[in-house]
Order: structure tokens, then sequence, then C-alpha cells
């Protein structure tokens, strides 16, 4: 089986190259490869790799960038998805597909079920709506994984930023009242890989669909900074910040250009009970990538 996995520089395509290899012969791509705001270039890679299934973690994801460049956006987030699952569809071939929590306003008050009426507030997230939505109407063998606040030790994310920043300041400010689960790539690409090996089952024809996949628990970007901060303390990493003196403040105290989901909660109970998954606590993960990157002394290396 040849898998193709997009985007494979990113937090999660490097942990999908890791976690497939067993699965088959894993192709990856990135922007050297493949330009991704190119349809032509997309088709051509398609022509040339000939994949028995796709699965797509690339996307852009500069949030607020994203509101004054929403051309480089909408064709990346949403063109490029289409073009994957035009072939998909032409093939006959399943497709995975990565989304977000931004295809939500957040303003539920309760965690985000698969079928409630997306409602995108941003650039970013009514790219990624359409992309996914391509995907569902033109790939019968589809596979949709939203997902949130997505950290690892490779690539660039709040936790790493957290750990950078914690070794110039004394003090610092970090939004309170924004509540999502904050997901290693690891577990999104572990779930992946046990997902496409049940897709080789008979019968496994209804499991295809949209899910929600982050880990266990919920917290705020806050509670999420003093963890990762605290964890760093006690395994003596430098640092001149201390988690008593990180200040919550609200959303509105820090305005930025893209407006954020207030509730990024997703109920993940759909995906539990069709995969059988075991999901670890967000806590568990972030400790672990804390400890990785203090043991790889990566913290900063370009990683």
């Amino acid at each position: 089986m040849k898998i193709l996995v997009t985007g494979k520089n990113g937090q999660v395509g490097h942990e999908l190259m890791r976690s497939l290899k067993p699965l088959g012969d894993v192709v990856g791509v990135d922007v050297k490869e493949c330009d991704f705001r190119q349809s032509a270039a997309i088709e051509l890679m398609l022509q040339k790799i000939k994949p028995d299934i796709i699965v797509n973690p690339a996307a852009y994801t500069a949030v607020d960038l994203a509101e004054s460049e929403p051309t480089t956006a909408h064709a990346i987030n949403a063109q490029a998805p289409k073009i994957l699952a035009r072939y998909a569809s032409r093939e006959n071939i399943p497709m995975v597909h990565f989304s977000t929590d931004y295809v939500f306003d957040g303003k539920k008050e309760k965690p985000y079920q698969e079928d409630d009426e997306a409602t995108p507030s941003s650039v970013y997230g009514k790219t990624k709506w359409l992309g996914e939505d391509a995907v569902r109407k033109m790939v019968a063998k589809h596979i949709i994984l939203r997902t949130s606040w997505v950290f690892g030790a490779h690539g660039e994310n709040f936790l790493k930023t957290m750990l950078k920043l914690a070794q110039e300041r004394e003090r610092m400010s970090v939004v309170s009242d924004q509540i999502g689960s904050p997901t290693s790539a690891r577990v999104l690409a572990d779930a992946v890989a046990e997902i496409i090996k049940q897709l080789a089952e008979p019968g496994s024809y209804r499991k295809f669909g949209t899910y929600h996949l982050v880990c266990k628990g919920d917290t705020s970007w806050y509670e999420y900074a003093k963890l990762v901060v605290e964890t760093a303390d006690k395994l003596g990493m430098p640092s001149k910040l201390k988690a008593a003196n990180i200040k919550p403040i609200k959303t509105s105290e820090y305005p930025l250009p893209a407006a954020r989901p207030i509730n990024s909660r997703l109920s993940t109970k759909k995906i539990i009970e069709t995969f059988g998954l075991s999901l670890p606590t967000w806590q568990a993960e972030v400790k672990s990538v804390v400890a990785e990157l203090n043991k790889l002394g990566a913290l900063s290396a370009k990683s």
C-alpha cells in the first residue's frame, strides 16, 4: 500500500511519517516537492506518486495572517483538498483529511458534536470548512478529523513558544477565557495509523465519516501555559519565569486580527465508540513533550 502524506515537515505530517511506516510505502511531500498553492502542481504530484490512500494534514495555519492573505489560505485549505478529493474519488481510494475547531464560532456552551452546524468566524476557519466540505461531498471513502490546539516536539506551537518565552521573561499574561483540548501530534498520528488498519477490515465502509479527535480533558490557554512552565521547572530546564507569575487575562485584553472560538471543546464520543481508541489526557502529553524537548536539548534548535 502506497500512502501519500502531505505536509510531511509539519507537526502532524512529521509524526505521520513515523506512525504509518509499518503500514506500507509512505511517500511524504511538502512545499519543496509540491506547491499546494498551484492546482497543476498537485495534479502532477498525484499522477507521479499514484497513492493507494491519501492522508492530508497540510494546511495554511497562520490564523491571523490569513485575514490579510485570504487567497493563499483558500488555495491551500480549500482548493488543494478539493483536488486531492477529486483524485481519491476517481481512483476509489480512501482519504484522511485534517480539519479544525475553527469551523465553529465557539459560542456553544457544551462540547461540539460532529453534526453541529459549522459557523466559522475567521478566514482560516472558513477556508478549512470549505476544504472538509469538499472532501465530504466528493469522496465516499473519507475520514475527516477535526482537532484543536496541536503541539509536539517538532515544529512551532504554543508549548514551545511558552518554553522559549520563559527563558526570556519573568512575567507573562495569557488568555484564560478560551477553553479547548491541547492535543499532541503524536496522538493524532498514532490514531490515524489505527484507523487505517481498521479501514482494511471487512465491513469497514460504515466507519467512514467526520470525527473529532483531541486529547482527553480540556483547559484554558492560561492553565495550559502554567503546566508547561511548572513541568519545565521540575525538570530543571532554564527559565526566568515561574508559573505563579503568569497572569490570566481576557480575550478582549489581547486583540488579534482573527476571531478565536471561546469554546473549542470537541466531543470524542463518536471516534472512541467507532474505532475503540484510548485517548490520553492533555496533561500527560504536555508533560511527555516537555520532557522530550528537555532530553533532546531542542528548545533553541530549528525543529
